[in-house]
């Protein structure tokens, strides 16, 4: 058992003891000489719902020499989030289709475990691996079979493993791991199946994840840094082209749509505008918008190459002013893992993408908080109760779990062993002064692929609780 003394809500300001039962031996790990029983004094703590992110990418089937499950989640929890999104853009992808060729790579993966898709294989990941995730997951299906952009997928295929669905017949981690989105992410819904798969949208109830931009050349921002590198460059209104396509679309259907990593000030101009107009839109963007401009790309090379690509300046600002006014609903990483060697293949062949979970919001603290720009509070509520409600989920009301029982010193308690719900108390332990600097090489991820190693940050996640149990401590 672990008592933290003196810690503070996050959100009443309230000072109250912390009393967390013995760890889940299965799925907890620890920084270095991390206590996980005792008593830690805690004055100057943060305690908040659990950080959500809706846009991961765990590379599981298909690439585990980039991340896997297991390594994904270590990573998450590493960063103080309790559930993520994992996107489809695995291999084989994740479309509800049964896999049958043993020679497209990830299907002996698969096929192997005993199961015949995808889905059913992320679902029993843990049993089937014998392993405990320390982190929840949901599932994001595939917009276009194959994730080709070609033909939608059949909702026949997966329409059975929505959340609310037949759950009297699903086992026990059919339940724990719906899907709960629909999404192409990597690449924009193609217009030729735009229609059916907001036609599947509007008949499953769920939301499309819209990755906002579309390019057929380039690999870095047009402009001067473009130019000064050499290297053919992306207009920024690839990205507006899809998002007033959607605009549009969801003015005509009443879908909601959630745009990704938005990135440029017209893009943010014209999602304020559709929600001052009351359209269902939603939309994210990540740390390293927040944090980089294009100029980054001089001084950390392909380490900050990614899609859509850095902007300017001034979009970078433009981004950090959506975040501060309201415009941006949530912040997202984007988590995305490659080798060190796919990177070193030069700005025209080296993938796109960065990790991100482990110092989100050391990043995005540094930024936004030390910045001025906005308050701890409203960094909490970007990074997890916003994020857990769009997935669908409710965060953990740390109010409502508090007992007056057993409180010392005219301290309320939270026993999280006596709680009336505690599968509902997913929360982390926050450092919101902590001073760090980011060394990727002590990372959870499999992955090292960051521009941030060597930035000093301010901010830091100690402890992540799922289900009133610590699964991660550097306390």
């Amino acid at each position: 058992m672990l008592t933290l003394r003196n810690i503070t809500v996050w959100d009443t300001g309230e000072t109250i003891d912390l009393v967390i039962p013995e760890t889940d031996e299965g799925r907890f790990f620890r920084d270095e000489d991390a206590v996980f029983d005792g008593e830690v004094d805690a004055t100057g703590l943060t305690l908040a719902p659990g950080f959500a992110d809706p846009h991961v990418h765990f590379r599981d089937p298909g690439q585990t020499y980039k991340e896997s499950m297991v390594s994904g989640a270590a990573a998450a929890a590493s960063g103080g989030y309790t559930n993520v999104l994992i996107m489809p853009n695995t291999v084989p992808a994740l479309d509800g289709v049964k896999v049958t060729d043993r020679e497209q790579s990830g299907a002996e993966e698969v096929l192997g475990k005993g199961f015949d898709s995808v889905i059913d294989f992320l679902q029993h990941y843990d049993s089937a691996h014998d392993v405990n995730l320390p982190v929840r997951y949901d599932l994001c299906v595939c917009a276009s079979k194959g994730r080709a952009g070609h033909e939608a997928t059949d909702l026949a295929d997966w329409h059975w493993y929505i959340r609310g669905v037949a759950e009297g017949e699903k086992d026990r981690s059919q339940l724990d791991h719906p899907i709960t989105a629909i999404s192409d992410d990597g690449s924009a819904v193609t217009p030729e199946i735009l229609d059916d798969v907001l036609r599947m949208v509007r008949e499953s109830g769920l939301y499309l994840i819209e990755h906002c931009e579309h390019h057929d050349t380039g690999a870095v921002n047009d402009g001067p840094v473009s130019r000064k590198l050499g290297v053919p460059g992306i207009p920024e209104d690839t990205e507006l082209k899809i998002v007033a396509r959607d605009i549009e679309k969801a003015r005509e259907t009443g879908v909601h749509i959630h745009f990704q990593h938005v990135s440029t000030a017209i893009s943010f101009d014209a999602i304020r505008k559709a929600k001052a107009e009351g359209l269902p839109i939603t939309c994210e963007t990540a740390p390293h918008y927040l944090a980089l401009s294009d100029e980054a790309l001089l001084e950390y090379g392909t380490l900050a190459k990614m899609n859509p690509p850095l902007r300017s300046e001034a979009d970078r600002q433009a981004t950090i002013e959506a975040i501060a006014d309201g415009t941006v609903d949530l912040l997202a990483t984007d988590h995305a893992p490659h080798t060190l060697e796919e990177k070193e293949r030069g700005f025209l062949e080296a993938p796109n993408g960065i990790i991100g979970l482990e110092c989100a919001y050391g990043v995005c603290h540094k930024v936004l908080v030390d910045g001025g720009h906005i308050s701890d509070k409203r960094l909490i509520e970007l990074m997890a109760t916003e994020p857990q409600r769009l997935m669908g989920h409710d965060p953990a009301d740390i109010d409502a779990m508090l007992d007056t029982a057993g409180a010392g010193e005219g301290r309320r308690m939270l026993d999280l062993s006596a709680v009336e719900h505690p599968e509902t108390a997913d929360l982390v332990v926050l450092d919101t002064n902590a001073a760090w600097k980011v060394d990727p090489e002590r990372f959870h991820s499999q992955a090292r692929n960051t521009p941030f190693g060597g930035w000093d940050v301010t901010g830091r996640p100690l402890a992540t609780i799922i289900g009133s149990r610590l699964v991660f401590s550097r306390l």
